[in-house]
């Protein structure tokens, strides 16, 4: 299957880890995982859902190629209510999947008919994501038009990347939400993100690994977090952080 790729499609893959990894605003780097999905395979619809089905809750963010709102809004909770395939199946399986494939006589359910007439597409595949036990995180593609072998290749070797980049930015805004800022502090996202792992005892080495930059730029982030602390080691910017409510 791997064959059937070409070179400029791996191309594309290595510009979007490296452009994700770069993206300071969280909301928007899902955004460029979408338009690569949405360029690369002529799509129609990108969808990126975490759905908790023992709660019958769940999220949903959506591109067509502009940001869908009021269209996915309560998407999760229907789809859970409503018993679609593609969530039993995220569940057990990991491997791209087109929804004919799962779901019998598909051009004659609500399914069918709901994306034909919200996205304008006639064929889906999900791409099952890894997540957290009682979750499923799944990217959904679609467009009007069946999807080929290549399509599925490319979806496949998308797989991990996806994976990845949404580890990635599941994990800065984990790091976000420990490190609030106080009013009138002016740390960037990527300073609070690199302050949030220095206060979990991260070397600078170890924090370049974590966010996928060098060494030296965690050392620059972390001279201009000494100067707008007032500091000038670890110990006393911890300190400082900490009396100031800056990590726990």
């Amino acid at each position: 299957m791997a064959a059937q790729l070409r070179t400029r499609d791996y191309g594309r893959m290595l510009d979007l880890v490296v452009a994700v990894l770069e993206h300071e605003d969280l909301g928007s780097a899902w955004h460029l995982i979408a338009r690569e999905l949405l360029d690369s395979l002529g799509c129609d619809s990108a969808t990126f859902s975490e759905v908790r089905i023992a709660e019958g809750t769940g999220s949903v963010r959506g591109w067509a190629p502009d940001a869908l709102t009021e269209i996915v809004d309560g998407l999760v909770e229907r789809r859970i209510l409503q018993g679609h395939p593609l969530l039993e199946y995220g569940m057990t399986q990991q491997a791209p999947v087109k929804i004919t494939d799962i779901c019998d006589d598909w051009r004659n359910t609500q399914w069918y008919r709901e994306a034909r007439r919200d996205f304008g597409v006639t064929q889906q595949v999900g791409v099952p994501l890894a997540c957290e036990d009682g979750k499923m995180c799944v990217a959904l593609v679609g467009r009007s038009g069946d999807f080929g072998d290549r399509d599925l290749a490319f979806l496949t070797r998308m797989q991990p990347v996806i994976q990845t980049m949404a580890n990635h930015v599941y994990e800065l805004r984990r790091l976000r939400s420990a490190v609030v800022p106080p009013v009138g502090s002016d740390l960037t996202p990527r300073e609070a993100t690199v302050l949030g792992l220095l206060a979990e005892g991260l070397t600078a080495a170890a924090i370049a690994r974590r966010l996928a930059i060098s060494p030296h730029t965690v050392n620059r982030h972390l001279e201009r977090i000494y100067r707008k602390l007032g500091t000038n080691n670890r110990v006393s910017t911890l300190a400082v952080a900490r009396q100031g409510g800056l990590v726990a």
